[in-house]
């Protein structure tokens, strides 16, 4: 079964171009959304993806009316290939009935696991080059080792609560009690 999807970002938008292109190609059932496509709140596509059985053809008039990303658009399809469905994009001419088609698909998603290894490797050269500057990453400690002297000597004060000391910090209770313990040897 040949079964469309189209989408448009916000109501005021037209669906015809897309639904005339998809019926154009053949589709027996089209599901149509109203959702921006950043919006991972897609009903029309969950009820579509919950449709679909091995053998069936999902089509879409563009790419990007599919999927809210290359890698969101990538699990999608990857989805539709662990069922045995196979997909068409109408404008990008990708069909993975074809062995041209799959063929781009494949590329595609070997390029976007290439961009994501860069963006890894960047990540990490960046971290490594500010650990040789002296700069250490992660979150600024919510209190000093003098800060927990002052908390301690404060709490030595049997009117004192552990309530109060964190107030006094502007901190939480658990936060205090995770730094009393540390400092605790």
């Amino acid at each position: 079964m040949k079964i469309g999807y189209a989408r448009v970002s916000t109501e005021d938008q037209l669906q015809d171009a897309q639904i005339d292109a998809l019926n154009s190609a053949g589709c027996e059932r089209v599901y149509r959304e109203s959702f921006s496509g950043k919006s991972k709140n897609r009903p029309e596509l969950e009820r579509m993806i919950d449709a679909l059985r091995e053998g069936d053809i999902v089509i879409v008039q563009r790419l990007d009316r599919l999927g809210r990303s290359l890698k969101d658009l990538i699990e999608l399809l990857d989805g539709f290939k662990q069922q045995g469905v196979q997909f068409i994009s109408l404008n990008e001419n990708i069909d993975t009935t074809t062995a041209v088609g799959e063929l781009a698909f494949h590329m595609i998603g070997s390029i976007a696991q290439f961009e994501r290894r860069l963006i890894s490797e960047r990540t990490k050269a960046g971290l490594d080059a500010a650990r040789a500057r002296g700069r250490k990453g992660g979150r600024k400690a919510k209190l000093s080792s003098t800060d927990v002297k002052k908390a301690r000597a404060m709490l030595s004060d049997p009117e004192m609560t552990k309530a109060e000391v964190a107030v006094h910090f502007g901190i939480s209770r658990p936060t205090l009690n995770k730094w009393l313990e540390i400092y605790s040897s």
